[in-house]
């Protein structure tokens, strides 16, 4: 019986198209990857109340991965220049302002494993984490002012700012605002 039911879950998550709620227990709509809780109650641009705290932490990169073998929309905290960068039509772009690397917080760890797929069961991408869909996205987690309510970010961190309406990443010194 152990067995049949195990069978069945692997069976689901194979012909299912994942989508996953982190921190709540269900999805805003049919639209989305993935989200977090403390989205805004109504979703709308004037709503900017939440009370969430905790964004998304990018990889931390000790080396750049090639332009050539990276895909476009591929974000990186790259800790030898201390920047926020992703990845567009063949060149890393910077979203950090321009920092020290003096006081970021040291590296600790190692990847381990090839990476998660959500919305498919392959991909050519490489990644940590990797979302493949053609009619999905990934929701950021909504947070009102992070650079005022996020009392200890970490450098990496990503998520969208609903009081400017921009994606907002912290480079471990600075706070970088994206229209």
């Amino acid at each position: 019986m152990k067995k049949a039911n195990i069978l069945l879950f692997i069976l689901f998550l194979t012909v299912s198209h994942a989508q996953v709620a982190i921190g709540k227990t269900s999805l805003s709509g049919s639209s989305s990857l993935m989200e977090f809780a403390g989205n805004t109650g109504s979703n709308q641009l004037t709503d900017t109340e939440t009370t969430n705290t905790k964004g998304i932490i990018l990889p931390a990169v000790t080396s750049m991965p090639s332009p050539a073998n990276s895909q476009n929309g591929t974000f990186i905290f790259d800790r030898q220049s201390g920047k926020n960068k992703f990845h567009e039509n063949g060149v890393w772009k910077d979203m950090s302002d321009e920092g020290t690397l003096s006081d970021m917080v040291p590296m600790t760890g190692n990847e381990v494993g090839s990476g998660v797929i959500i919305g498919s069961e392959t991909s050519l991408a490489k990644g940590v984490l990797i979302f493949e869909s053609s009619d999905k996205a990934l929701v950021l987690p909504h947070i009102k002012n992070p650079h005022l309510s996020v009392l200890k970010p970490y450098q990496g961190m990503m998520c969208y700012d609903t009081v400017s309406n921009s994606i907002a990443v912290y480079d471990g010194i600075n706070w970088s605002f994206w229209k």
